[in-house]
């Protein structure tokens, strides 16, 4: 760190006034100015390339734990205090996560109990859904934003988009979900009270598909934990910042942002640092 420093200012002092400072000789100064890197600093930059590209990979969201199981992915042998360091000399920090809640203006009315139970585990896809919508702020109003997760992978089996925040968006939002999944077998669909999932038009759905209902108790926005999370992920790593001129363009956003990043990439603790597909995969393997 001294020969760095006295380097990096020897256009402003004296060498020699330097090393006399710092206590070190100028011979050795000398030394290893003409020396060339070792071999740690060899695979250092190496690495470090490597931790930086996965940082990027995933829109500077990352913390050094995601980016080691990219690394270990890739064959990288290394250790997590390493690319902690490897990150702190970078100056690569992920985004801190939001605090604050979503909003949800509906009215309330309790047409089902809390099935789920704050259980948030499954043992086999299409066992449990979750369910729940936001808001997004664009200079032509706000985008509504519905989404179905599968609590078995984190995977986000149906989403929907739209400028009114009606039942129709939510519906849609399961309209898909079963397209994409199936029509289920024995299926829990949990979501909030909110006006949009107790109308008549979204109940026959999950009836006409035989597929049992479940909601939130009134102020107890945990019971839906795994949905509030995947918002808070999704505002806090891609959009969070963001000022769209039009609907159309928070619409693409988030359809990359679920479609090509989240879904097949996106690396989850509860996985065991596998995306929802990757997840999926690795379960019809075996």
């Amino acid at each position: 760190m001294k020969f760095s420093f006295i380097a990096k200012h020897r256009g402003i002092w004296p060498v020699a006034w330097m090393c006399e400072a710092l206590g070190v000789s100028r011979s050795g100064f000398n030394g290893w100015l003409t020396r060339g890197p070792s071999r740690r600093d060899l695979s250092d930059r190496d690495v470090g390339a490597r931790v930086r590209s996965s940082f990027i990979g995933s829109y500077r969201t990352y913390g050094a734990r995601r980016v080691w199981h990219d690394l270990l992915a890739e064959g990288v042998s290394c250790g997590l205090h390493r690319v902690e360091r490897l990150m702190r000399l970078q100056g690569l920090r992920a985004r801190p996560r939001r605090r604050g809640l979503p909003k949800d203006v509906g009215q309330r009315s309790v047409i089902a109990p809390n099935v789920l139970d704050r259980q948030f585990r499954a043992e086999k896809p299409n066992q449990k859904w979750v369910a729940d919508f936001t808001y997004i702020w664009t200079a032509e109003g706000w985008l509504y934003v519905a989404a179905v997760i599968d609590l078995f992978s984190r995977r986000v089996v149906g989403w929907s988009m739209s400028a009114n925040m009606t039942a129709q968006l939510v519906t849609d939002a399961l309209i898909m979900a079963i397209w994409r999944r199936g029509k289920p077998d024995t299926l829990l669909h949990h979501s909030d009270q909110g006006s949009q999932y107790t109308s008549e038009q979204f109940q026959r759905l999950m009836a006409d598909n035989g597929v049992t209902c479940s909601m939130s108790r009134s102020g107890n926005v945990w019971d839906n934990a795994a949905m509030e999370s995947f918002f808070s992920s999704m505002k806090t790593e891609r959009i969070g910042k963001k000022i769209y001129r039009t609907r159309d363009q928070a619409r693409a956003e988030i359809f990359d942002y679920i479609e090509r990043f989240y879904n097949p990439t996106r690396r989850h603790s509860t996985l065991g640092y596998l995306s929802p597909i990757d997840f999926e995969q690795k379960l019809a393997q075996t």
